[in-house]
């Protein structure tokens, strides 16, 4: 006799459609490419002409800015996680963890543009920060200790140490070089860490 299926806690909200999800999908993608570039002020209306829908469908996903911001702001945490396996799965330690850094420079890019919204969100909304928190850690703290194991960087580092390094990152003043220059600091920080091999 088949067992019966597992029961499943009852959604708040039924599932969307492929159409929607995909017009969602679309929406947060470029919102966050829109916020790294321009900032959190860049027009809700340009982000819907951008992702191709009408400013109608973009706040029936998102009733407010804040709760845009709030979801492009987990999509770039889950992303960097993402990474960060992806990465430890299919390159060496100390490859894994420079790549990674390049991608928290996008991270870093992302929450720039969304600063204001994101200082807003803090006070409404702490656990949402805790929780990013920890899945940075989780993530740098993984590939930190891989690349120290197998003998590619230093050992006396740890993951504060990284985390500290990165954020210094954020403080760099907003220029037309400022990619560029936080890549060279990656780089810099990579000579660093790494050992004579």
């Amino acid at each position: 006799m088949a067992s019966a299926p597992p029961k499943t806690e009852p959604s708040t909200s039924p599932p969307l459609r492929a159409d929607a999800r995909r017009n969602r999908e679309k929406l947060v993608e470029v919102a966050a490419a829109a916020f790294a570039e321009a900032g959190v002020e860049t027009s809700l209306e340009d982000i819907a002409r951008r992702a191709g829908v009408g400013i109608g469908t973009l706040y029936r996903h998102f009733p407010t800015r804040e709760h845009l911001v709030e979801v492009v702001y987990r999509r770039e945490l889950e992303s960097l996680a993402a990474a960060a396996k992806e990465l430890a799965a299919s390159d060496a330690p100390d490859v894994a963890l420079e790549e990674w850094m390049r991608r928290f420079v996008d991270y870093i890019a992302a929450k720039r543009g969304m600063a204001t919204s994101l200082k807003i969100l803090m006070d409404s909304n702490a656990s949402l920060f805790a929780e990013g928190s920890g899945i940075l850690r989780g993530a740098a703290e993984n590939l930190l200790r891989a690349a120290a194991e197998q003998g590619f960087i230093r050992s006396d580092i740890d993951t504060t140490d990284l985390l500290h390094a990165l954020s210094s990152i954020y403080s760099l003043p907003a220029s037309a070089e400022w990619r560029d220059r936080s890549n060279r600091l990656i780089g810099l920080l990579m000579d660093g860490l790494r050992t004579q091999k």
